[in-house]
């Protein structure tokens, strides 16, 4: 009952498009969310510790998560100022400039697409919802947001921001289990857009409850199983300083928030002749990783001297780390995690590293040790089942050919990203610029010598299969969530239609300039 309540305020707000925030001027609503965002940042230290208790981020990364979010925000109100002030283009989909073809005379501007659902993941629950959120808002969208069972902590210190800056009604807050709240909105009818971060299988299952699924606008973020792939000349002697630095991408890219990251490295193939020596090297640096609470943190000094100067004064450098390895947010994780290593040591695979896969801290805890699994092989969950934790499988392959990775990528059920650490050797170079074009039409991010990510948020964020639909930046995520609107004219010679056009301009909200 409280759910379809939630259903009728945002139908009352959108009213058909009538509603206060969608027949706002977009100027206006700029200065709304420039509002709601300063009163968001005054909440800013309470965010950081909630996301640090809650979901086990360290406070570095969690300081990360509110600042991404705040200065994606204001990038996305600058696309949109920015393109009023190139208007003389008349080009931009965001501007109140007039273009001509022909003899017609046309107004194009984006414009709302109704109400949307808005479903976050936990473990970005403030910037990877705020980035569909923040863009639907600025274009006159009604928002119902789903706030995540695990994660949800940090909406909840948002809802005065909104109530303050916003029209009532313009956002609407739904708890509970997605699966019992979600399906009977959907069913209802009235959502017009879908924007969701998560399973695959579950946005299927939601899709499918609207009773006219081809009206659905549909922006999804889900799935990856991102490949790192490492090709052979970067294991000569006088590349030591590029699989070096490719080492630690690995490390980051694989273990980053303890691998709970749609972006990270989920899959290194290596090949065989140097697997052994890769994963070595790969341990040492993963037993090196801080393991720990989300705020304690490790503080080191050094101190430095001159050695051909013993009169030089002393230089002391004091760095602090917080911990790397954080809990997982809920047994439900590490029980999945314990079945894909023993599924993979069953089948042959070995736990590399001390203590990999054990939990610290009792039954109660869910602060897991790393495990780099090797050899892993295609029979085991773990070579194409998401592991979505603190698990790092290394797959030794047949550097004759690449016909293994090639496969990989063309047979998965998913095209987010991969990476290629490769040398600058004429043989890498060939086979780098074979996977590339191979690549181009499974991928939507290949990374060349560096790990898997989104940023910057100001180039596309895609990918293809059962990884997305739809496309993420600070310019794309306003298409997402917009269709255009052309106001049009026949230009007949005389000034009569342009006059009466000029005036509707000057009185219109719709046609209003942003700046």
């Amino acid at each position: 009952e409280d759910t379809m309540q939630v259903m009728e305020n945002a139908k009352e707000a959108w009213n058909g498009g009538m509603g206060v925030w969608p027949q706002m001027s977009m100027k206006e609503r700029i200065h709304r969310v420039q509002q709601f965002l300063m009163e968001l940042q005054k909440s800013r230290q309470d965010i950081v510790d909630i996301l640090m208790w809650e979901i086990g981020k360290n406070k570095k990364d969690a300081e990360s998560e509110f600042d991404r979010t705040i200065e994606f925000a204001k990038n996305v109100i600058t696309v949109l100022e920015e393109s009023e002030n190139n208007s003389a283009s008349s080009s931009s989909p965001f501007s109140s400039g007039w273009q001509s073809i022909g003899s017609t005379k046309a107004f194009v501007r984006r414009a709302a697409v109704g109400i949307i659902m808005c479903l976050g993941p936990y473990n970005y629950p403030l910037n990877e919802t705020y980035a569909t959120l923040i863009p639907a808002l600025l274009m006159g969208n009604i928002v119902i947001m789903k706030i995540p069972t695990v994660g949800g902590l940090a909406h909840l210190l948002t809802m005065e921001a909104f109530a303050k800056a916003l029209p009532t009604g313009t956002v609407q807050f739904v708890s509970g289990g997605g699966r019992a709240t979600m399906p009977p909105l959907m069913a209802e009818g009235s959502i017009d857009g879908l924007a969701f971060i998560g399973g695959s299988a579950a946005a299927d299952n939601l899709i499918q409850q609207h009773p006219h699924p081809h009206r659905l606008k549909l922006f999804l973020q889900l799935e990856a199983k991102n490949m790192g792939i490492f090709l052979p000349n970067l294991f000569q002697e006088k590349n030591e300083a590029l699989l070096d630095s490719a080492l630690d991408e690995a490390v980051l890219g694989s273990l980053s928030y303890n691998g709970q990251r749609c972006t990270a490295l989920k899959l290194l193939f290596v090949p065989k002749n140097h697997a052994q020596d890769f994963t070595t090297k790969l341990v040492e640096r993963v037993e090196s990783l801080l393991i720990g609470l989300p705020w304690q943190k490790k503080t080191t000094t050094t101190t430095t001297q001159d050695k051909n100067d013993v009169t030089a004064t002393r230089t002391t450098k004091t760095t602090t780390a917080y911990s790397q390895i954080t809990p997982l947010p809920n047994h439900k994780r590490v029980t999945y995690m314990k079945q894909l290593i023993d599924d993979a040591v069953s089948k042959g695979a070995q736990i590399m590293n001390d203590k990999g896969g054990s939990i610290i801290g009792g039954s109660a805890s869910t602060l897991m040790v790393p495990a780099v699994l090797y050899p892993v092989t295609p029979d085991m969950k773990l070579y194409k089942e998401e592991q979505f934790g603190p698990i790092v499988p290394i797959v030794p392959y047949d550097d004759s050919t690449m016909d293994e990775i090639v496969q990989y990528g063309r047979e998965s059920e998913y095209g987010q990203q991969c990476s290629i650490f490769t040398s600058n050797s004429d043989d890498d170079i060939a086979v780098a610029a074979s996977l590339v074009d191979q690549f181009s039409s499974i991928f939507g991010k290949i990374n060349i010598n560096s790990q898997c990510g989104r940023s910057p948020d100001s180039l596309p964020f895609s990918g293809r299969r059962s990884s997305a639909l739809g496309v993420m930046s600070v310019t794309e995520a306003l298409r997402e969530f917009s269709i255009p609107t052309v106001v049009a004219y026949k230009d007949k010679g005389s000034n009569t239609n342009e006059d009466i056009v000029s005036d509707i301009q000057k009185s219109s909200k719709f046609m209003e300039s942003i700046i």
